[in-house]
């Protein structure tokens, strides 16, 4: 089976999509600068699959071990590049931080791959390209608006990158999944989400306070309009979503894409609010959790989720897993990191 690189592979999606394309008979190899992840990731996905990817600690920034990386492997036939910093509050304070580690690494990885003879680039992005939708769901085609931070900026200009690539190279054969919100974890609980201090996302932050390291979930504002005046996200299933890029792969290496640039959104098509998500949560896990209504956070989108038409139907895929699922599983993942040693 083809050699695939997947960068960022021992973070939070990309580890479950290591796990998917070695179900799958892939052979992949790993990069990772362990600033966001932990090499005891790569033990999680070897007791999975029963295979150890190989693995190589390099910083993608690093133009120099970049180019060694591709002299020693030179059949590399298709990429899944992950590996970017992922947090707006944290872009908005740092953005030179942000665009020199998302954007100069997305550049080095191109200029050492462009030359090899199979060229298959997965790109991961993100609805943040949308801004806030005129129209929910949102397709494919929705326009996409000024970004509303240095992050999303960083994932709209990493598109137009690689969609010049495309432009001038007939080898280069790339698909943007632009991700709703992924949450859950692997349900050996082997792999799993690991946010380094407080949380930026919301299930972390209540499984977090459901064990006793965080005192109290905020709410941020229910008087939004919606059902229940909290905010609504497209939330997926972190399994969901690295099977789907899977299934991305193998359309570009069976020649099964229908332009050299392509585009999908990969979420449920349905929205949840917190309040549904916090419900959910206690529901399988039989805890009452800890929080209060506090007042709107600057910069929250009122309410997001996918239509997930183009990809149900190009791409033969579409999210099985349940709210429901994905809380019970983050939930084991987060009993099992917090057990003591």
């Amino acid at each position: 089976m083809a050699k695939i690189l997947v960068t960022g592979g021992l973070g939070f999606i990309g580890s479950h999509t290591v796990v998917e394309l070695q179900k799958k008979g892939f052979e992949v190899v790993i990069i990772d600068n362990l600033s966001n992840s932990s090499l005891a990731v790569l033990d999680g996905i070897k007791a999975i699959t029963g295979i150890k990817p190989d693995f190589e600690n390099i910083d993608l920034k690093d133009k120099s071990l970049v180019k060694s990386f591709f002299n020693k492997h030179k059949n590399i036939q298709g990429i899944i590049h992950f590996a970017a910093s992922k947090a707006v509050g944290e872009s908005v304070q740092e953005p030179l931080m942000y665009y020199e580690n998302n954007i100069n690494s997305l550049i080095y990885l191109l200029q050492e791959y462009a030359p090899l003879e199979s060229q298959n680039f997965i790109f991961s992005s993100s609805c943040t390209v949308y801004g806030e939708p005129d129209q929910l769901p949102i397709n494919e085609d929705a326009l996409i608006k000024p970004a509303i931070s240095p992050y999303g900026n960083t994932k709209q200009i990493g598109e137009e990158i690689i969609q010049d690539v495309c432009k001038v190279s007939t080898n280069f054969n790339a698909i943007s999944l632009r991700y709703f919100n992924p949450i859950g974890a692997h349900e050996s609980a082997l792999i799993g989400e690991l946010p380094l201090g407080v949380p930026q996302n919301l299930v972390p932050f209540i499984t977090q306070t459901a064990i006793g390291k965080r005192n109290q979930l905020a709410v941020f504002g229910d008087d939004y309009p919606t059902p229940d005046g909290t905010c609504i996200r497209d939330y997926i299933h972190v399994v969901d979503l690295a099977q789907a890029h899977v299934i991305a792969l193998s359309r570009l290496l069976d020649n099964n894409h229908k332009n050299n640039f392509e585009v999908f959104n990969l979420g449920t098509g349905t929205g949840s609010s917190v309040l549904e998500v916090i419900h959910s949560f206690e529901s399988v896990s039989g805890k009452k959790l800890n929080y209060r209504i506090a007042e709107r956070r600057a910069g929250d989108v009122v309410s997001v989720f996918a239509d997930t038409k183009k990809a149900n139907l190009e791409l033969g895929w579409k999210a099985k897993l349940t709210l429901d699922d994905a809380m019970r599983s983050a939930w084991k993942w987060e009993q099992k990191i917090s057990k003591p040693s």
